[in-house]
């Protein structure tokens, strides 16, 4: 829960598919954005005003994404951070503004200043407070992500959200990541960008990018902390809240996790691990119990890295977190006709590890993903406002 950093005082509601949430902290700050060209309103804002490297609050609305909504859609995100920089009595340039849901439809800023006035007035610390501003931004989320780590000497407390549209260069998705430690915000950008490049940027869903994917790391500056160990912790909890997103991919039925070690080097290593996260038709067969490792090879030929015709292919399932079996499909190049085997396994499996050895260097690299249901199709093929 992001009230564990101290100095974090935040609440939500939501009413149907609309929500809003706020979060008050005063703090350093940096963000990753979308790559998508189309960026929301939102995002356009909150760019401009991390710019600044201060930040004294978060307010977000779930159900409309405010994205590809002309002059109207920009006046409509600073109008929401004004609310929130009036109410603080601090600069507009020190709110970030966040939005997700349907693309293309004006924000109702009469249900979102109706509310605003109840959301702030419950702002609070407790873990209610965290988990009531969580469940504000969902959209077709099936559970709220927050994730917290102590460390020595300081915690880091994130929450996320995210289920589909999720192809991070970015991934729709986002991220709220808190901590007391002390850093400039050239640190906190630099690590941030390593963390969701081996985290939210090797997740994949569906394939798509969204307008709206943010990430923002606020730091209150409480404690001088160890740089190599908060980074290894930031990497941590990234990779935490976007495994979350991947088990909550809509309409999933089982995580999948690529594991690429051999490759010529660690970017070629997560290249391969996230074309072959990627592929509709792994993602199908994953849903169906299919060990075709055809698909993974096809995959990994696409990816553009150097690859080898002597590779090793394996998968392991767990149930529950625990192991029910591994085996191996290929070994040096060759089919080991295992697949009967490998399909009980992947029946009685939640999760699905495929683990690549591709036997041309040393780099190595993961992906996370999901496989792609029916319900996945119903689910966007009902998406409406």
């Amino acid at each position: 829960m992001i009230t564990a950093v101290e100095g974090v005082k935040c609440y939500g509601i939501k009413e149907g598919k609309n929500g809003l949430g706020i979060v008050v902290c005063k703090g350093k700050v940096a963000g990753v954005f979308t790559k998508n060209r189309f960026k929301a309103a939102p995002v356009i804002v909150t760019q401009e005003h991390v710019e600044s490297g201060e930040i004294e609050g978060i307010i977000v609305n779930s159900g409309n994404a405010n994205a590809f909504t002309g002059e109207e859609g920009l006046r409509n995100a600073k109008k929401m951070a004004e609310l929130l920089a009036k109410k603080l009595n601090v600069p507009i340039h020190k709110i970030a503004v966040a939005s997700t849901g349907v693309i293309g439809v004006q924000l109702d800023m009469g249900w979102i200043e109706g509310k605003f006035e109840e959301v702030f007035a419950n702002l609070g610390t407790s873990r209610e407070h965290a988990l009531s501003f969580a469940k504000s931004i969902m959209t077709t989320d099936s559970f709220p992500k927050e994730c917290v780590i102590r460390a020595d000497g300081f915690t880091i407390a994130g929450v996320a959200k995210g289920a589909g549209m999720i192809a991070p260069n970015m991934a729709t998705m986002l991220a709220f990541i808190f901590t007391d430690a002390d850093f400039e915000p050239y640190e906190l950008r630099n690590m941030l960008k390593k963390a969701v490049d081996r985290s939210f940027n090797v997740t994949v869903v569906d394939g798509d990018t969204s307008t709206n994917d943010m990430v923002l790391l606020i730091a209150t500056g409480k404690n001088k902390v160890d740089r190599t160990l908060f980074e290894q912790k930031l990497t941590e909890i990234c990779i935490d809240l976007a495994k979350m997103i991947a088990k909550d991919g809509e309409g999933a039925t089982k995580f999948m996790e690529v594991r690429v070690k051999g490759a010529k080097n660690d970017d070629e290593a997560f290249k391969a691990a996230k074309a072959v996260a990627s592929s509709v038709l792994v993602k199908t067969a994953v849903f169906g119990n299919d060990p075709n490792w055809g698909r993974i090879i096809a995959a990994l030929g696409y990816s553009g890295i150097e690859v080898s015709e002597k590779l090793d292919l394996s998968v392991e399932g767990f149930k529950d977190g625990k192991s029910v079996g591994s085996v191996d499909l290929v070994k040096d190049g060759k089919s080991m006709m295992n697949e009967d085997k490998a399909r009980e396994i992947m029946k009685k499996s939640d999760e699905i590890v495929f683990s690549i050895d591709l036997k041309v260097g040393d780099g190595s690299g993961y992906a996370f993903g999901c496989d792609l249901s029916y319900e996945y199709v119903r689910i966007n093929s009902e998406y409406t406002t």
